[in-house]
């Protein structure tokens, strides 16, 4: 779906970080959505966790740097790294020309499903997040 000129598919979840969640059994896939990649420009490098770390909601997992913005990468839940996508190592570009498909970050062994109830997935919920944060980032 559009909001605001951003692209926002359906069927995922969304953090208040702006990174997208998807289900996959027990394990989620995670990566950041398209306001996010879009506010911080072409991204030019990613340094992504190790397979079999341990990452805590709340808690840096990785870096993203862009021309304009360097960023640390908040996970949304906790878990176990059990895949990352190295093809972000080459080209962490990925992230802004396929956000959702071959941009995607890295793979969490979710440790309480239950975490997935504090994510977004409403439609207008989404909508408001996002108007408030291009309010929030056109005045900085």
């Amino acid at each position: 779906m559009d909001i605001k000129g951003y692209n926002i598919p359906e069927g995922l979840l969304y953090d208040e970080n702006h990174f997208w969640i998807k289900e996959e059994g027990d394990t989620i896939v995670i990566g950041m959505d398209d306001f996010a990649q879009k506010m911080a420009g072409e991204i030019v490098y990613v340094q992504l966790p190790e397979v079999g770390k341990a990452v805590q909601k709340g808690k840096k997992f990785a870096k993203i740097e862009s021309g304009k913005w360097l960023g640390k990468a908040i996970s949304p839940v906790n878990g176990e790294i059990v895949a990352v996508n190295d093809a972000l190592e080459a080209n962490p570009n990925l992230i802004n020309e396929d956000g959702y498909g071959k941009g995607w970050m890295y793979k969490v062994k979710i440790s309480d499903k239950g975490e997935l109830a504090d994510l977004m997935k409403d439609v207008a919920v989404l909508t408001k997040k996002i108007e408030d944060d291009i309010k929030k980032y056109s005045q900085e």
